[in-house]
């Protein structure tokens, strides 16, 4: 039994040549695989510096309201005032930052799996893949939240925007490097169509 598996593994397993090919022609020249994950630790990066920022702020806020009619009068009272005080900050940065950092890896994980299934199912990588991906997450993240008509149209234009613009940084990146786009490959081959029917025709 352990040769047949042995075997299907090694049937399996992608060449020097084809797992070069697979760099070569994912989106921002990274596998699906490192993107997803990769994209997820940045964007919770980057959440949990917002919201340490902002969590900090309003906690050092809202601690000094909570104690403003009872400021200390001694040296130790300060101290023990700014201890509790910083104690305050952090933990309110902290949790901020986690649940910022949370949400916004959940998002952007949503949205690169959209984005790399509508790319399988459709065959091919540009930015109307990036775009319904984003509207998707727009959608799904709507739903959630349970936003009115109002809001919901105002988080599908920012998805749509950030669709547009991100699919467009990623289509000019694939065409420097020689991938295929989709449209542009369409574009060029109905010019190509359009040059055979002159040239018969002639």
């Amino acid at each position: 039994m352990a040769l047949p598996d042995r075997e299907t593994r090694e049937t399996w397993t992608p060449t020097r040549e084809e797992y070069g090919q697979l760099w070569k022609e994912s989106r921002l020249s990274i596998p699906p695989l490192i993107r997803i994950p990769a994209a997820a630790l940045t964007s919770f990066g980057v959440g949990m510096a917002l919201g340490l920022a902002h969590g900090s702020k309003m906690a050092g806020l809202r601690f000094r309201a909570e104690h403003a009619h009872r400021l200390p009068t001694t040296t130790t009272g300060w101290y023990l005032y700014h201890k509790s005080k910083n104690y305050h900050l952090a933990f309110g940065g902290l949790k901020e930052g986690f649940k910022v950092g949370a949400r916004l890896s959940l998002l952007s994980t949503a949205m690169f799996c959209a984005e790399n299934l509508f790319d399988v199912y459709r065959g091919t990588k540009d930015v109307f893949s990036t775009v319904m991906a984003s509207l998707a997450v727009a959608g799904g993240f709507s739903f959630w939240n349970r936003f009115s008509a109002a809001e919901t149209a105002r988080t599908a234009k920012k998805g749509l925007l950030f669709g547009l613009a991100y699919g467009a940084v990623q289509d000019v990146m694939s065409l420097a490097k020689g991938r295929p786009v989709g449209y542009v490959e369409f574009i060029r081959r109905q010019i190509g169509k359009n040059t055979q029917l002159e040239e018969k025709t002639t």
